[in-house]
């Protein structure tokens, strides 16, 4: 007869192992092998796909103290953290239950009838398995699988935090850059609108120039005084954003003092690689994982509509004398077990069933749905690349062509040749030329930052390659 029951309890445990969730297969990324071709992308030959460290990306030594000083302090960065601890603990909490609870307790009691004095104590010990689930199933078992996958997508999503801190205090470096370029021309045409309306002064004071002249110097000079000031509170406003990625106060000998420290920092990441690379995304990474926990939703699911077995056991010691607890006599054991089915709930289980499925194919769907954003992301960023060193060189023509022209406005007007009028519009196209080309060098620096970033690079999966 104990070789029955065996026998029977060893079959049952052997049945734990089975499981009722849909195998995970993964689709074929919706998107072409290869970033659109053409002149605005400027298609390399095919490489290998890189696995890229911000450091092999912004080489820029100061930048670098930046960066490790945002990944040791960024609040957002420890809350990321903090949610990857919890999200591992829960799958300890998960799957502690497929294992059997074992307790522990003690008693001890004495009677007197009649209060003679002649009572009689009585003491226990008794320990065993309080509580244990046979997974014939799998629900346990899946259960533990969906915490498990749900942990990992937490840091997947603690990846993508990362990613976007050290892109995000990437760009405020560059932004601080060109704040201070354009603070500078603001600068130098407040300086320059000075000397005009000093000159302007004195040809109206020798009779020379109308009233007029001068009133549109004084307007020159205004603006730029004006352009000073909003420069001024950019800049304090570029460091205060540093200061809240990086988590604490900053040297501000590791800014940079013009976008021309900036650009040559930040290398070009390659155009040519494989789309496949998206597949290395953490926001990517996050949605496969959540389309695995999904799936192994459905297991559970299922596995409730099956019946429930439990089983309990006890063995200990018990006595009416302290000092005979332990004798064999005191020796004794019991065993049980329960089963529980639901016979009618209206469909509840079955619709539960219903319900995981729907979720997985919702998250089969963003799984989907996540690398056509992240193919879209980086093919706009490679547009943006190809066409980027072209404005970059009309930007820098157009600069030099309006300076020469308000050169040569100038010496008309005080030649007599031209009105003042022809001179503060050179002006004012040359102040403009000059803030369009730090606007787009800036661009430049913020296109690299963005293919960086939509790359999915520096994701802490692998060796690191360095950027070509």
């Amino acid at each position: 007869m104990m070789r029955m029951h065996t026998l029977l309890l060893a079959s049952a445990l052997a049945l734990a192992g089975c499981s009722l969730a849909p195998k995970t297969v993964l689709p074929a990324p919706p998107v072409p092998q290869s970033w659109p071709a053409g002149d605005a992308y400027l298609l390399q030959s095919e490489a290998a796909l890189p696995i890229l460290s911000y450091k092999s990306v912004f080489t820029d030594s100061r930048l670098q103290a930046l960066t490790d000083q945002a990944l040791a302090n960024n609040r957002d960065l420890r809350v990321a953290y903090a949610n990857v601890a919890a999200a591992r603990a829960q799958v300890r909490v998960t799957r502690s239950g497929q294992f059997p609870e074992l307790g522990i307790s003690s008693g001890a009691g004495y009677s007197d009838n009649g209060g003679t004095g002649n009572g009689a104590g009585d003491f226990s010990l008794r320990g065993g398995v309080t509580a244990f689930e046979l997974d014939l199933f799998g629900k346990l078992a899946n259960a533990t699988e969906a915490d498990r996958n749900r942990a990992l997508g937490t840091e997947a999503a603690s990846r993508t935090v990362r990613l976007a801190l050290i892109a995000n205090l990437a760009d405020a470096w560059a932004t601080y850059g060109a704040d201070r370029d354009l603070l500078k021309i603001a600068e130098d045409t407040a300086a320059n609108a000075r000397e005009s309306v000093r000159l302007t002064k004195a040809r109206l004071d020798g009779g020379v120039a109308p009233r007029t002249d001068l009133r549109q110097a004084e307007q020159i000079l205004a603006t730029a005084e004006d352009s000073i000031a909003q420069q001024r509170t950019a800049l304090a406003q570029d460091e205060n954003l540093i200061r809240l990625l990086v988590g604490g106060d900053i040297d501000r000998a590791l800014l940079p003092a013009s976008l021309t420290e900036v650009t040559p920092a930040i290398v070009s990441l390659p155009a040519g690689v494989s789309s496949e690379i998206l597949l290395r995304r953490p926001d990517v990474i996050e949605a496969e994982y959540g389309l695995r926990a999904a799936n192994a939703d459905i297991g559970v699911a299922r596995a409730r509509l099956f019946p429930s077995i439990s089983l309990t056991g006890l063995l200990g010691f018990a006595s009416n004398a302290l000092g005979s607890l332990f004798d064999s006599g005191s020796w004794g054991w019991s065993a049980g077990g329960d089963a529980t089915a639901t016979i009618f709930d209206a469909g509840g289980r079955r619709a539960g069933v219903a319900v995981s499925e729907a979720q997985r194919d919702a998250a089969l769907a963003g799984y989907e749905g996540a690398i056509q954003t992240a193919f879209r992301e980086v093919a706009d960023a490679l547009a943006v690349q190809g066409t980027i060193s072209e404005r970059v060189r009309a930007a820098a023509a157009n600069t030099e062509a309006a300076a020469d022209t308000a050169t040569l406005a100038d010496a008309r007007y005080k030649g007599g040749v031209d009105s003042f009028l022809s001179s503060l519009d050179a002006q004012r196209s040359l102040y403009s030329a000059r803030r369009s080309e730090v606007g787009t060098q800036l661009l430049l620096a913020q296109t690299r930052i963005a293919l960086f970033r939509t790359l999915g690079g520096d994701s802490n999966a692998g060796t690191e390659t360095t950027a070509r």
